[in-house]
This record gives C-alpha cells, sequence and structure tokens, in this order.
C-alpha cells in the first residue's frame, strides 16, 4: 500500500511531536514534522497528502501559507490548528479552501486521526476513479474501437485526431451500425474534457414532450409528478462532452429551444428562473442527410450551420474493403474469449461469402453474423455454410455480385433446389420451367 504523507507544521515542539507520534501510529502514515511556514514550503516537493497546519507561526499566518501552497497544490487538504476558537476566522478559513478547522484542546490529536482516516480514504477513491479513467482512455484510443486501415478509415482517424484537440462541434453522420457513438467517445476520451463525464442521449428514444426537461432539467413543481429538481444531460455533462444522436429526429420547436441555449451557452430549467451559464462541449450524430431535411423544411437552417462544426462522415462497410476481414478476425477472437472458446479460423469459401455482402446493417450486422458463425461451427474453422444472412436487402445483395443472366440463372434454381430438398418437379414447377432444363443442368455439373 502506498504511504500517505503529512505535513505537521506546528512552532510548539512538544505539541508537534506529540501529533506526529500519534499520526504515526499507523505505520502507513509517513509523518514529518516542521516548526515554521518556511521549513514547511522548502519541503513541499516531497508532495504530501495533507498538512495539518498551525494557524500562528513564528514567521508566517495560516492563511497566508495556506494561499502560498494553494497556488501550486489547489486540491491539497489542509486542516487549520489553531489555538482560539474564532467563529469568523473559522468561516473565512473554510471559504477559502481549508478543508477543516480545529482548536486544540484534548481531543485534537483524535480528531485529526479522524479527519486523516476520512482523507485517505477519498484519496484513495480518487486515485482509483483517475486510474480508471486512464483505463477508459486508453481503451477508447482510435485503433482500439475503430478496427482497419482501409483509405476511409485512415481519413477518419485523421478527422478525429483535429477534434479531440479544440472543443469545436462534431457532427457524425453515417448509416445505422456504422460506430457513431464510439468515434463520439474516443474523441471525448482523448481530448481535454477526458477526466469529465460522457453524456449520451438517443433523441428518438425519448417522447417529444419530455426531451426539454430530459435536456435541460427542471425544477419541483414545474409539473405534475416533478417531485423534486431534477438535472438536465446538459448540467450532467458539465465540463465534459453530450452525446446527441438521432439530433435529425427533434421536431422544429425543440430545435429552436435547442438554438437558443448554444447560441447564449446558458439554460434554465423547466419552471425555474435561475440561469445557469453552459461550459459542455456537443457532438451530434444522425442518419439522415441534414442539408435534405434543411431543403425539405424539417431541420432548421441556422441549427444546422451551428451544430455542423466538424463534420465526420463515416462510411459504410461494403465500401472499406478488407477491412470487413479485419472486423470479423477481431470479433470471433472477442466472443471467442468473452465464452472461453479456442479462436476459430475462417475458410476461404467463407472469407469470399463475408466480402460480397453488403451489410445493411453495418459493423453490428457483422458482428452478429460472425458470434453466429462462431456457435455453428463445431471445428476450429468457420465455414461458409456456417455464415448466414437474415438481410430484408437480400435482392440487393444478391445483385450486387454483377454475374452473367446465366449465372444468376443457375442460382437461382440451386437455392430453390435446396430450399425444396432437391425435389426437381417442385422447384420446376414452382420456377415455371421445364424439370428437364434442371435435370440437364445438373448433369452438366452447372448446379
Amino acid at each position: 500500500m502506498n504511504h500517505f504523507r503529512i505535513f505537521v507544521v506546528e512552532d510548539d515542539m512538544f505539541y508537534g511531536e506529540l501529533l506526529k507520534r500519534h499520526l504515526a501510529l499507523n505505520p502507513d502514515n509517513d509523518v514529518h514534522h516542521f516548526a515554521n511556514a518556511a521549513e514547511c514550503l522548502k519541503n513541499m516537493h516531497l508532495k504530501p497528502d495533507m498538512i495539518s497546519l498551525d494557524y500562528r507561526l513564528p514567521d508566517m499566518m495560516g492563511d497566508e501559507v495556506m494561499r502560498k501552497i494553494h497556488m501550486d497544490y489547489p486540491n491539497l487538504p489542509i486542516i487549520i490548528v489553531s489555538g482560539q476558537e474564532d467563529v469568523k476566522t473559522a468561516v473565512d478559513l473554510l471559504k477559502e479552501g481549508a478543508y477543516d478547522y480545529f482548536v486544540k484542546d484534548d481531543d485534537t490529536k483524535d480528531r485529526l486521526w479522524n479527519i486523516v482516516k476520512i482523507i485517505r480514504e477519498n484519496t484513495s477513491l480518487k486515485r482509483e476513479i483517475d486510474t480508471l479513467k486512464e483505463e477508459v482512455g486508453k481503451k477508447y484510443q482510435f485503433q482500439s474501437i475503430i478496427k482497419g486501415s482501409s483509405p476511409a478509415i485512415k481519413n477518419i482517424f485523421s478527422l478525429m485526431d483535429k477534434a479531440v484537440k479544440t472543443g469545436i462541434t462534431v457532427s457524425v453522420s453515417g448509416e445505422t451500425g456504422t460506430g457513431k457513438e464510439l468515434v463520439a467517445k474516443a474523441i471525448h476520451y482523448n481530448s481535454r474534457q477526458s477526466k469529465k463525464p460522457f453524456v449520451a442521449i438517443n433523441v428518438t428514444a425519448i417522447p417529444g414532450e419530455l426531451i426539454e426537461s430530459e435536456l435541460f432539467g427542471y425544477e419541483k413543481g414545474a409539473f405534475t409528478g416533478a417531485n423534486a429538481r431534477k438535472i438536465g444531460k446538459f448540467e450532467q455533462a458539465s465540463g465534459g462532452t453530450l452525446f446527441l444522436d438521432e439530433i435529425g429526429e427533434m421536431d422544429l420547436n425543440m430545435q429552436s429551444k435547442l438554438l437558443r441555449v448554444l447560441q447564449e451557452k446558458e439554460l434554465t430549467r423547466v419552471g425555474g428562473n435561475e440561469t445557469i451559464r453552459l461550459d459542455t462541449r456537443l457532438i451530434v450524430a444522425t442518419n439522415r442527410n441534414l442539408t435534405e431535411e434543411v431543403r425539405n423544411g424539417s431541420f432548421r437552417e441556422d441549427l444546422y450551420y451551428r451544430l455542423l462544426g466538424l463534420p465526420i462522415e463515416l462510411p459504410p462497410l461494403r465500401d472499406r474493403g478488407n477491412d470487413i476481414f479485419i472486423l470479423a478476425k477481431f470479433f470471433i477472437s472477442e466472443f471467442c474469449k468473452e465464452n472461453k472458446l479456442p479462436v476459430k479460423e475462417i475458410s476461404p469459401n467463407a472469407q469470399d461469402k463475408l466480402m460480397k455482402y453488403s451489410y445493411p446493417g453495418n459493423i453490428r450486422e457483422l458482428r452478429a453474423v460472425i458470434e453466429l458463425a462462431v456457435v455453428l461451427s463445431d471445428e476450429g474453422v468457420i465455414d461458409e455454410q456456417h455464415v448466414n444472412f437474415n438481410s430484408s436487402d437480400s435482392i440487393s445483395n444478391f445483385l450486387m455480385e454483377e454475374s452473367s443472366l446465366a449465372d444468376y440463372n443457375k442460382k437461382i434454381i440451386k437455392y430453390f433446389l435446396e430450399k425444396n430438398n432437391n425435389n426437381v418437379l417442385l422447384t420446376a414447377k414452382k420456377l415455371d420451367i421445364g424439370k428437364s432444363t434442371i435435370y440437364r443442368m445438373m448433369k452438366n455439373n452447372e448446379i
């Protein structure tokens, strides 16, 4: 366990040593005693975790010492210990940033022991949170969340890199399932806002009459059922990032209210009068063509330009070439690891089948297809029969192969033969062709 370093700054040598010995009863406490302010300030490079500071020192008053320390260490807990009980002084010191104020008496050393315990627990919790945030930041490194090496994805990385260097509004567009929220998270966790909240809200998931109170919050009694104040998403994301998904679905009335908030950089909770200043970065996403929505009057032009900021358009999976195979291997590895299965290979035929499909559901669909294929394959290899597409876009995918008419005919006949358990007569009847045509194609190994 890490040592917890404590400075005891006390000019009464006997009292100072008493406090030091008492706090040092915990072997995890590393306690240093200094008789004046100068010695304390000279040793700040040791980076104490807290300071017990006598208010009246021979060379400087405690409030002045505290101000000097807080200039370089603004969050360092400082406990002021005074020989006199002065309520006004105590209040003033607490306002200036003192963690607590004690009057010297028989209970001081025990009170100090308890406050050290509380500060230690808070410090430990803060370190855990900082570690988790650091791990989250690593998790959301661009290459960690967006797999691929296609030119389209390299261009996305370049735009994301520009986004993290400033607080510019980012508008992410792309088909459903292309990873818009992942891009938003990656930008947030690599930006200067990374230690502040990332708050996401899907506009389509909230009824229109509730979206205002959800975004801006409300005061107690603002409407029936408002039994207590509620902080809205904008305030929750203060200092961090608010991600508005499916922004194109917002109705015009709410669009005008959002525009005012973005222009003024302030809001008023529903049913309230207090003006709340905002320091929140905005990232929006949509699968609609907002330019077209502006043209047909369903999206405000002034809001469109306010939100446009840095546009990032995510390519559909079908336009990413070999990224399909890279993603497939990643999903196999991830799924096998989660389910304690040996990692499986993809056969050339299965690869070919994966690469020819158009993925109307994009990355989300590919993941589902791969996870099912892993489950269906008994051996260590995923073959083409394990790769199943259940898309309503199957006709489009079928036509994308750009085969000759003769090849299309063969595929159609083969498909219905398999569907009808190789019943030639039934297949011929359903396709309205002669059974001799099917027999001839079978004889010539065409199907």
